[in-house]
C-alpha cells in the first residue's frame, strides 16, 4: 500500500469518528460500508479495523464525559443495556465468522452485511423523519434493558459497524431520550460491545491479515474524530444533530447499494 492509501484510511477514520461522535453512532456505520466500496482489502479486516476504530473513539468520548462530569448517560439502565450489548457481541462476532467460514467467496460476506445495514439503515431514516409522531416507551426493567441491549450487539458486532443508527432509534423509541442523550448513551453501549467483540477474536484466533500501520492510523484518526466530534456536538444544538443524522443516513444507503452490486 501507497502513502496516498494510509492517509486515504486516515482520513475516512477521522470523518467518521467526527460524524459518530456528534451523532452517537460510533463512526463504524459510515466507516464500513465506505472502505468495503474501495476494496482495497477484505471484508473481514475491513470489520476487524473499523470495530478497532469505533471501540477507540467510544472509549475516549464515554471516559472524557466522565471526567468532565457532563455525561448524560442514566446508568440504571445504560449499564444494563451495556452488560446486555457486550454479550451480543460475542455472539454477532461468531455469527460474522461462522458466514466467513461457511462463504466460498468472502466478498460474498460484505454483500450479506451490505444489505442487512441497508434495510437497518432506511428503517431508522424512516422512524427519524417521524420520531415526533410515534408514541414511545420508557423501560426500566433490568431484564428487559439486557434483553435490548443484546439485540443491539448482536447487530453492531455482526455487521462491523460498532453501534450505528439502530442504537439511536432503539433509545429513541424505548427509552423516550433526546438526541443528545441518545448519543452519549449509544456510545456507552458501543464501548461496551466492541471490547468484548475484539477480546473475542484475540481470544479465538481470527483476526484477519492487515498492515499493522493501518490500525495504528484508524485509532488515532478514531480518538482524534472523538474529541473533535465531542467538541462539536457541545457547541450544536439537537434539530443540527437530527440533519446531520439525516443527512449522513442517505449517505450510508447509497454506499451500502453500490456495495450490494460490487459484491453480488
Amino acid at each position: 500500500m501507497n502513502v496516498y492509501l494510509y492517509i486515504m484510511f486516515l482520513v475516512i477514520s477521522f470523518a467518521a469518528s467526527v460524524a459518530g461522535a456528534i451523532c452517537g453512532i460510533g463512526g463504524g456505520v459510515l466507516m464500513k460500508p465506505l472502505l468495503d466500496a474501495f476494496g482495497i482489502i477484505d471484508v473481514a479486516a475491513v470489520s476487524f479495523l473499523s470495530g478497532c476504530t469505533v471501540l477507540s473513539m467510544s472509549c475516549y468520548s464515554v471516559v472524557k464525559a466522565g471526567l468532565s462530569r457532563d455525561s448524560l448517560v442514566d446508568r440504571r439502565t445504560g449499564t444494563p443495556l451495556a452488560i446486555g450489548a457486550a454479550i451480543g457481541g460475542a455472539a454477532g462476532k461468531k455469527m460474522f465468522q461462522f458466514l466467513v467460514n461457511l462463504s466460498a467467496n468472502p466478498d460474498q460476506v460484505g454483500a450479506v452485511q451490505a444489505a442487512c445495514l441497508l434495510v437497518i439503515t432506511f428503517g431508522t431514516m424512516i422512524y427519524t423523519i417521524r420520531k415526533d409522531t410515534i408514541k414511545t416507551f420508557h423501560v426500566t426493567n433490568k431484564t428487559a434493558c439486557g434483553a435490548i441491549g443484546f439485540c443491539l450487539g448482536i447487530c453492531s458486532s455482526f455487521l462491523g459497524i460498532g453501534g450505528g443508527p439502530i442504537n439511536l432509534v432503539v433509545l429513541y423509541f424505548f427509552f423516550s431520550m433526546d438526541t443528545k442523550t441518545a448519543a452519549q448513551n449509544s456510545l456507552y453501549i458501543i464501548l461496551f460491545s466492541q471490547i468484548t467483540s475484539l477480546c473475542h477474536t484475540l481470544i479465538s484466533g481470527t483476526v484477519p491479515g492487515f498492515h499493522l500501520g493501518l490500525l495504528g492510523l484508524m485509532v488515532f484518526g478514531g480518538i482524534s474524530g472523538g474529541a473533535a466530534g465531542r467538541r462539536i456536538n457541545r457547541k450544536i444544538n439537537g434539530n443540527t444533530v437530527n440533519r446531520l443524522f439525516l443527512g449522513l443516513m442517505m449517505l450510508i444507503l447509497l454506499i451500502c447499494a453500490y456495495n450490494i452490486y460490487q459484491f453480488r
